[in-house]
């Protein structure tokens, strides 16, 4: 046998253990030791199996729970965005003329520094555009959306292992996290 058809022979061998190494097959399965997030954390009894489907229905509620948590958090920022309080003292303003015609405005005073009492319109924002950047609302709107991600990929990798156990388990969290907070949280992307 010469040096090349040896080559050709290892090569073919090579690249057909490669191929079906490489072709994973997209079954469910039900074994009780399939490794979650690591090799590490990799039941070896019935009961560890069991931990880890609690530990994922928790972690999946835990999911719906800063969904919820987020979704509170972004009305809240909303209104007290709105509910700054514009102040405009009368006479003193090009805008105190469209605030006397308005509504929706109240009537208050105002002590200047000066002492003197002004009369004033309290006015309410009503704008619908995007909220100013202000870093004590969007540090925390990125950490909890950082948090959601994390979660929601931990999650992903659970149901990627293809194990019925663990898929299942996912479900069944996100089916009780949403029974419990899914009324928090409202899906209004139009403004609706």
């Amino acid at each position: 046998m010469d040096h090349s058809s040896m080559d050709m022979d290892m090569s073919s061998s090579s690249s057909s253990s490669s191929d079906s190494s490489m072709s994973m097959t997209m079954i469910f399965f039900n074994a009780h030791n399939t490794p979650l997030y690591s090799t590490q954390w990799t039941p070896s009894s019935t009961g560890s199996y069991a931990g880890t489907c609690i530990f994922l229905i928790i972690l999946s509620i835990i999911g719906r729970l800063l969904v919820a948590f987020k979704a509170l958090m972004e009305r809240h920022w909303l209104a007290t965005h709105l509910n700054r309080r514009y102040v405009a003292i009368a006479g003193k303003s090009t805008e105190a003329g469209r605030i006397d015609g308005d509504p929706d405005a109240k009537t208050a005073s105002l002590v200047t520094a000066q002492g003197v009492e002004e009369s004033v319109k309290v006015v309410r924002s009503t704008s619908h555009q995007p909220l100013p950047f202000r870093f004590s609302v969007d540090l925390p709107r990125a950490f909890l959306f950082l948090c959601i991600t994390g979660v929601s990929y931990l999650l992903m990798l659970a149901v990627m292992t293809m194990n019925v156990g663990y898929f299942c388990s996912v479900l069944g969290g996100a089916f009780l996290g949403e029974l419990a907070v899914g009324r928090y949280i409202q899906w209004n992307e139009h403004g609706h």
